[in-house]
């Protein structure tokens, strides 16, 4: 699936953005809360091959212009919540990164100003969404298109997700994507977390 999937992050109208995007407390876990677009009517509930806590699939419609290697293309709709753990691992690596290179007028070399930590906290959101949703491609027995055929339409604003975020916290989103079913895929794995990167073009907001 490397190279197949096209991160879209795109803004929503404020009706579904909580202003402060406050932080709820869910079974005991800390979940940092935006307003989520609403789940779509209709679909079928797409049982997984691979346990994946806290993530839902929906087949939504047949994509008739829409060619795949594998038979059939849909549309389908997600939601899932991605891991704190996950967003903070890739906050300390782009840090680390970005200290390498930092060079701030006013700042001692190596060092991050203040003002630039709210863009490697999204950068480190952004990368999360895009394990997640792998995770829950592959958890689901699905394949994602190649090209711009295989976009993934993520309907929460990730600059709404950084206000108020608190490092180490889990973030749910929604998103609606274009996939196949892999004719390759088995039920005999579990896993327990998403794991792997694929390279990706994300478009920043």
């Amino acid at each position: 699936m490397r190279n197949s999937l096209l991160l879209l992050i795109l803004p929503f109208g404020s009706a579904f953005v909580v202003p402060q995007s406050p932080t709820v407390r869910t079974f005991g876990v800390s979940l940092h809360a935006v307003a989520l677009e609403p789940e779509p009517e209709g679909g079928e509930e797409v049982t997984p091959l691979k346990t994946m806590a806290g993530c839902r699939m929906k087949k939504m419609e047949e994509l008739k212009n829409v060619k795949s290697e594998n038979g059939p293309a849909y549309q389908f709709w997600m939601t899932a919540t991605v891991d704190g753990n996950m967003i903070k691992d890739n906050h300390t690596e782009l840090l680390k990164n970005a200290k390498k290179k930092a060079n701030f007028p006013g700042f001692r070399k190596g060092q991050v100003p203040p003002y630039a930590m709210p863009q490697i906290t999204q950068f480190s959101i952004q990368e999360a969404i895009i394990k997640t949703v792998e995770a829950a491609v592959d958890a689901h027995g699905l394949k994602a298109l190649s090209g711009s055929d295989g976009q993934v339409e993520v309907k929460e604003n990730v600059e709404d997700m950084v206000k108020g975020y608190k490092l180490g916290d889990p973030i749910q989103f929604t998103a609606v994507l274009n996939l196949s079913y892999n004719t390759d895929n088995s039920a005999s794995d579990v896993i327990d977390e998403p794991a792997g990167v694929v390279d990706v073009a994300a478009k920043e907001v």
